[in-house]
């Protein structure tokens, strides 16, 4: 029985995808593709390693227990070829980047073209999602991240400072005025921003020393942040989103910023990495490079 590197790291994709489906946009191919690797993987192994039948993608215990030591094998690996290609000039090999969709699609897919362009023999590959990161269910080399890391035991390093602000356009305060303290934003038509895992109704201001928040309420939502901002420059009610999201819009007079002398906490823009003693060469220069360049595009107009 023959066992590839590549066949290590196609399983390694799909023990952490949600569904088959998942995986296999992962992986750049299409579903009966990917079934069909799974099934020729499973004759050699001669063991089942996937449940058929059911929607979300469930591992049987040898499934489980093949997926649990795969990252040290191809952790192994990685530091091996990082080793011997560190001391090149050039950087290369691959780089996983996970990002919000927003943040990824205005900012960090640019700067990842940029660096690629440097790097021409580096292969970059970004995922953007909405969910929250899992940082034990999907492998990554780079997270940029907006707020508190969701894991104490990754490594961070700030990129940008950022705060969450509220605010709506000037059609809807005409209409319904704008609200002089945090907790008359009970009362208002809230579009809410469903990212995440938290309290989606639960709007937080003040600081450590003074925390406060309010929760709210309205017809709208959606965990698409383009979707939320959409609605609030129609006038539908009133925004709690990133300044960098929504500085552009303020500054053209598109949307304005309510409740301007009560502060909202800190949502700085990460990047995070997982906490291993051998950092590649490439993911300590992506990690540079997004700092010395994600404050100048989050504090240009858009």
């Amino acid at each position: 029985m023959k066992m590839s590197i590549d066949d290590l790291r196609f399983f390694q994709v799909v023990a952490a995808s949600e569904t088959l489906t998942a995986a296999s946009r992962h992986l750049g191919c299409s579903l009966p593709v990917t079934s069909k690797r799974l099934s020729a993987l499973e004759r050699r192994l001669d063991v089942r390693l996937v449940q058929r039948g059911t929607r979300r993608l469930v591992l049987t215990s040898e499934g489980a227990l093949y997926a649990s030591r795969l990252d040290s094998i191809l952790d192994q690996v990685r530091e091996l070829e990082d080793l011997v290609t560190d001391g090149s000039r050039d950087l290369r090999g691959a780089l996983v980047v996970q990002a919000t969709l927003g943040l990824g699609r205005a900012h960090v897919a640019p700067l990842l073209a940029e660096f690629a362009a440097s790097h021409p023999q580096l292969q970059v590959r970004l995922h953007t999602s909405a969910l929250p990161l899992r940082p034990h269910r999907q492998k990554f080399d780079v997270a940029v991240h907006v707020g508190s890391p969701p894991d104490s035991s990754l490594r961070m390093r700030r990129l940008a400072e950022n705060r969450r602000v509220p605010c709506a356009a000037p059609s809807y305060l005409d209409r319904r005025g704008a609200p002089t303290r945090v907790e008359e934003l009970a009362d208002h038509d809230c579009i809410v921003l469903r990212e995440n895992e938290g309290d989606f109704a639960l709007w937080r201001f003040g600081d450590v020393s003074d925390p406060r928040h309010v929760r709210v309420r309205g017809s709208l939502s959606s965990n698409d942040g383009d979707i939320v901002t959409g609605w609030a420059l129609e006038g539908r009610g009133v925004i709690m989103r990133s300044e960098w999201h929504v500085r552009p819009h303020i500054e053209r007079g598109e949307l304005v910023r309510v409740l301007p002398h009560v502060t909202t906490p800190a949502a700085d823009i990460y990047a995070l990495t997982a906490d291993d003693t051998h950092v590649p060469r490439r993911v300590t220069g992506l990690i540079e490079y997004l700092a010395s360049r994600m404050p100048g595009r989050l504090g240009r107009s858009g």
